[in-house]
């Protein structure tokens, strides 16, 4: 796979808010009161974590595998350190999705506002109001949520994973207005540890300065 393409894949697949993506109506989706009680849960939940730092693995729609390790603060900062040989790094801090690919020494950015990333960084969670629901799925032990942005659905669908009994995130699903799928998948999580602020920085010598929008 060269480079480029690699870049795009993952940059896009991950940010999924790009103004090149075309909306998709919704189907109308009406909450059970079941499913609403799961919500707030889930909100709950997800406002509980303060930070958290786990392996990831993702599948991008090529079906290339890359893993790594996520770190997560709440409210705004996220680390994605992928393991070499892959040359990414992907920060969200200062309210800004930051993508380096150090194999052709350039980063990208585009507003944390404009990705799904953002809904789970919001200081306050609400599965309501500026975020839509748009399905949930339920499978023995597991809860599955749909997510869009209300005003703008086309920057792309979030479905977001859940463990049952304890309520744990597993894993999201990002879908494109290409129908276009990258999946991450959490394991060995730890919540609640202290993060050193570094991590949320990019790393010196690396630039700040590339494209708004990630195109590549």
């Amino acid at each position: 796979m060269q480079p480029m393409i690699t870049r795009r894949t993952v940059f896009l697949s991950l940010a999924a808010g790009l103004a090149a993506f075309r909306a998709h109506a919704q189907p109308a989706f009406t909450p059970t009161p079941q499913d609403q009680a799961d919500l707030s849960r889930i909100e709950a939940y997800l406002n509980g974590i303060k930070s958290l730092t786990a392996r990831f693995m993702q599948v991008a729609p090529d079906g290339d595998i890359t893993e790594g390790r996520v770190w997560l603060e709440r409210p705004g900062r996220m680390r994605f350190q992928y393991d070499p040989p892959t040359p990414f790094l992907l920060i969200a801090m200062h309210g800004e999705l930051l993508f380096n690919d150090s194999s052709l020494k350039q980063t990208s950015r585009i507003p944390l506002s404009r990705t799904p990333l953002g809904i789970l960084l919001a200081p306050k969670v609400m599965l309501s109001g500026d975020v839509t629901v748009t399905g949930m799925q339920r499978q023995p032990g597991q809860i599955q949520v749909s997510l869009v942005r209300t005003a703008s659905p086309g920057e792309g669908t979030l479905t977001l994973v859940f463990a049952d009994n304890p309520l744990a995130l597993r894993q999201w699903t990002v879908i494109d207005a290409q129908r276009q799928e990258t999946r991450v998948t959490l394991y060995n999580v730890e919540r609640g540890v202290k993060l050193d602020n570094a991590l949320f920085e990019l790393p010196p010598g690396l630039s700040g300065g590339g494209s708004t929008g990630g195109g590549g």
